[in-house]
């Protein structure tokens, strides 16, 4: 059994905030070429996150405290919908379709994420960042 409690995540928010990326990632699948990747991603504001895509997958994110500006692009690098997740506030989640350019920007320190999105693990290639 694995609680998700606050101990957990002020242990990964604790980890983010020492970590250069200033995030981290508590994975909940055994192995990156599981079909299913569940794992909490804790973000301190001051990451840097891509614009990305992940072509062969849809994700859902779960905010489960913090709060995050989730942005939406084009294909010309234009911001085409924002949306701000922030559960003391009614907003606790989103899914993300598979193709759809998107990033996010942290709000508040120790932001946590719940993410779920299909498997194996695949590193983000040239073509599904934005430059």
């Amino acid at each position: 059994m694995q609680l998700i409690d606050d101990q957990l995540l002020k242990q990964v928010s604790k980890q983010a905030e020492e970590n250069q990326r200033l995030r981290m990632n508590y994975n909940f699948h055994e192995a990156l070429d599981a079909p299913a990747q569940r794992l909490l991603n804790a973000l301190q504001i001051g990451t840097d996150l891509p614009i990305h895509r992940h072509q062969h997958t849809a994700e859902t994110y779960i905010l489960l405290q913090g709060e995050l500006k989730v942005l939406y692009y084009n294909d010309n690098k234009e911001v085409t919908e924002t949306v701000i997740l922030n559960p003391l506030k009614g907003n606790h989640g989103i899914h993300i379709p598979a193709g759809q350019w998107h990033t996010i920007e942290v709000l508040a320190p120790d932001s946590v994420i719940f993410e779920v999105k299909d498997g194996p693990y695949t590193p983000l290639g040239s073509e599904d960042t934005l430059e």
